[in-house]
């Protein structure tokens, strides 16, 4: 009887693994393998003797942190960083407070046609990035828009088309973090703000001092996740380039990696500078969540 107990105990321990096998084996051959190779090619590079053309002409040779040093010293990385820096504070700025703007507005007690204005808000979430970079890109085209007619203003010339791209990202991000936002707040109970209006507090104070701060972590988690995608942008440069001669093949850091492993093909350098990118993207993000996690989850 003993052991059919502890046969079962063991049995019944193993079945949550067996749950997670499929997640972890999917987790190490696209996740984990990829990392430790990128990390593999960083470390390393082709060794080219004579003019290249025999069979043992070219070997691969350790080099150590040399792709390292050639990445965090190249220019054309950092000029990319500082335009996805003015982006990214734009875009951040515009999406996260369109987003707390939709998701204040749908959970008023006034609000109407709230289940159509959220799909409305969320729709264009699910167009694919580079389906919608072609439909704004082709508005912005001086031939075809509309919007050139009305403003004349050169949407793809170089001093509008990092707005042209944040619009673009803003467009498709708002929808999701309204989501996040709303979702939050419809989980809060309606007897705080029945209890605030009570006291004689209208709806932009209910707003302001309760529904915010009660936000704040999932302000703080949105800001987090779109502070990450702001960094690896790269469709809607990459889609728009084709259509104006003002956005580099280098526009962003992500852009840089792209030529550097399948245009020029050298995969080491690549490997390398996305490591750096990787490293800059968790500091960055690190870094503001330990700013902000005293105030917005009660840690020191």
């Amino acid at each position: 009887m003993t052991s059919r107990r502890s046969g079962g105990a063991r049995t019944a321990g193993a079945v949550p693994y067996l749950f997670l096998a499929p997640a972890m084996v999917l987790f190490t051959l696209f996740m984990a393998v990829p990392i430790v190779y990128t990390a593999y090619l960083s470390l390393r590079r082709t060794k080219v003797s004579g003019l290249g053309l025999g069979k043992n002409s070219r070997t691969e040779i350790f080099v150590g942190l040399d792709n390292y040093a050639a990445a965090v010293t190249d220019g054309e990385l950092w000029a990319g960083w500082l335009r996805v820096l003015g982006y990214g504070l734009l875009v951040l700025a515009v999406m996260l407070g369109l987003a707390l703007l939709f998701a204040l507005l749908l959970d008023s007690a006034h609000v109407r046609l709230a289940r159509f204005s959220r799909i409305a808000v969320f729709l264009p979430y699910a167009v694919p990035g580079v389906a919608a970079s072609l439909l704004w890109g082709f508005l912005y085209l001086p031939s075809l828009s509309p919007i050139r007619q009305v403003l004349d203003i050169d949407l793809l010339g170089t001093g509008a088309v990092t707005f042209s791209m944040a619009n673009v990202a803003v467009w498709g991000g708002v929808g999701f973090n309204m989501l996040v936002l709303y979702t939050n707040l419809r989980a809060v109970p309606r007897t705080y703000y029945e209890a605030a209006r009570i006291d004689g507090a209208g709806e932009i104070q209910i707003a302001l001092r309760i529904k915010i701060p009660i936000m704040l972590p999932a302000i703080i988690l949105t800001t987090v996740f779109s502070i990450i995608a702001t960094i690896q942008v790269f469709t809607e440069p990459t889609t728009l380039r084709p259509l104006t001669n003002t956005i580099s093949s280098t526009w962003s850091p992500l852009m840089k990696v792209y030529r550097d492993a399948f245009v020029t093909g050298d995969l080491y350098s690549a490997a390398a500078t996305s490591i750096v990118i990787a490293a800059i993207s968790l500091v960055l993000s690190f870094g503001f969540l330990r700013i902000v996690r005293n105030r917005a989850f009660g840690e020191g």
